[in-house]
């Protein structure tokens, strides 16, 4: 979808980092690890970020979590605080998906808030949650109800809007 508006995408699945679970006592033995590294490296590179999160007990996942806690910890060059290098000022878009009724929502919730507060992202406002996500998509891979795909092409749309010019 995000190529159908004139994007280039790249996905960044967050299990191919193999992060360990944040530890400052690891941390300061073995320094930050090279996903870490990646993850910066990836948002530093990219004009704008979709983050796209399941929802698990009302949080995003884990995974996430803790990609963002060691993203935290990269010291900045250019006088930013510490995790902030690539990320400050940086336009987000968000989606969610779970197989319950509310799609993720209290997931992207934290999410919006853990970016803005600690990363100084700009998130933008529109968001959507896909409920029953695990009856939503048809045998492509696509969205089956296309008010759905309305939904997440007003987020590209918004995200777009944040983009500089000529970028």
């Amino acid at each position: 979808m995000a190529q159908a508006g004139g994007w280039q995408a790249q996905l960044l699945d967050l299990r191919s980092l193999a992060l360990p679970v944040y530890d400052g006592d690891l941390e300061a033995a073995e320094g930050v690890p090279a996903g870490a590294l990646a993850l910066q490296q990836a948002i530093a590179e990219s004009t704008a970020v979709l983050v796209v999160t399941p929802e698990y007990n009302g949080f995003p996942t884990p995974l996430f979590v803790n990609a963002f806690d060691w993203l935290s910890r990269i010291q900045a060059a250019d006088g930013h605080p510490a995790g902030l290098a690539s990320t400050a000022d940086k336009p987000v878009g968000l989606l969610s998906a779970s197989p319950g009724p509310l799609g993720g929502l209290r997931a992207m919730n934290f999410v919006r808030q853990y970016l803005q507060m600690a990363f100084a992202m700009l998130v933008v406002p529109q968001q959507f949650a896909l409920g029953r996500a695990n009856e939503a998509f048809d045998a492509e891979g696509g969205l089956s109800d296309a008010r759905a795909a309305q939904s997440v092409a007003r987020v590209l749309d918004a995200l777009a809007r944040l983009v500089p010019a000529g970028r």
